[in-house]
């Protein structure tokens, strides 16, 4: 899928750093992408050794043992976390890799370990202004938190919920909608939740980091509303006209 990121990627205005703990993988993402991505054989987490379940389908491997019997009342689910193979692995702390120093936008997706990649990314996290992240709402995975987890430990940390980016969903077992087995029907799952710097704190943003923050409210979030406010706090910061300039833009009118 295409990312989010990536209309800033293209016109060179962002860099990305990625993560891929198989050694041989993380070799070949890094030459078939290059600068300015770079990718680093690390597995995120709480700097703690871990066990690594391996699945029948890459994507839903864990340092959290899928929840077979939950899985199990759904369809097209156990039969995609079959568990192969358990790898003792060593996690990092994102805080203690020295090559991140000034992260703007936050993306994470780690099958149920993103509350202990936060707890260990208070840095990472004093200077983020967008985060999106996987969420779940039953437990997928064995003892994981859930979304009220997360998000309480967001909110404390400095961001405000801002919306949900798409909805992962199945039927109980025996429906399947259509006689497809992906199909949603009434459960709610997993989403992506998005979360942005707290929009009634903007003054303890310096120019710079507002107008990064304005930029990744237009071109990843596209909330236009948001871009706004964040572009007015700017123009009182600096004395610009941005934010009536910007609306002139949307609407098509003269600024």
């Amino acid at each position: 899928e295409r990312p989010p990121y990536q209309s800033l990627v293209d016109v060179g205005r962002a860099s990305v750093i990625g993560f891929e703990p198989n050694t041989e993988e993380c070799e070949r993402l890094n030459n078939m992408y290059g600068a300015p991505h770079r990718f680093f054989p690390h597995f995120i987490g709480d700097g703690q050794d871990g066990i690594f379940y391996e699945t029948n389908w890459m994507p839903t491997g864990s340092l959290f043992e899928p929840n077979t019997r939950l899985l199990e009342k759904f369809q097209n689910l156990a039969e995609w976390t079959t568990v192969v193979a358990k790898h003792p692995v060593k996690t990092m702390r994102l805080d203690d890799i020295a090559e991140i120093t000034d992260v703007d936008f936050f993306k994470i997706d780690v099958q149920g370990s993103e509350l202990s990649v936060f707890r260990n990314s208070l840095t990472a996290l004093a200077s983020t202004l967008v985060i999106q992240t996987e969420v779940e709402f039953v437990e997928v995975y064995k003892g994981q938190p859930m979304f009220a987890d997360v998000d309480l430990f967001l909110r404390n940390a400095g961001f405000q919920f801002h919306a949900f980016r798409g909805v992962g969903s199945r039927a109980f077992k025996p429906f399947a909608p259509n006689g497809d087995p992906n199909a949603a029907m009434s459960q709610v799952l997993w989403s992506d939740a998005l979360y942005v710097r707290d929009w009634m704190n903007l003054e303890s943003l310096n120019a710079t980091k507002l107008q990064k923050y304005a930029v990744l409210a237009h071109d990843v979030l596209e909330s236009y509303d948001l871009c706004h406010v964040i572009l007015s706090k700017l123009d009182q910061m600096t004395g610009g006209k941005l934010a009536k300039n910007y609306v002139a833009r949307l609407t098509g009118t003269t600024g």
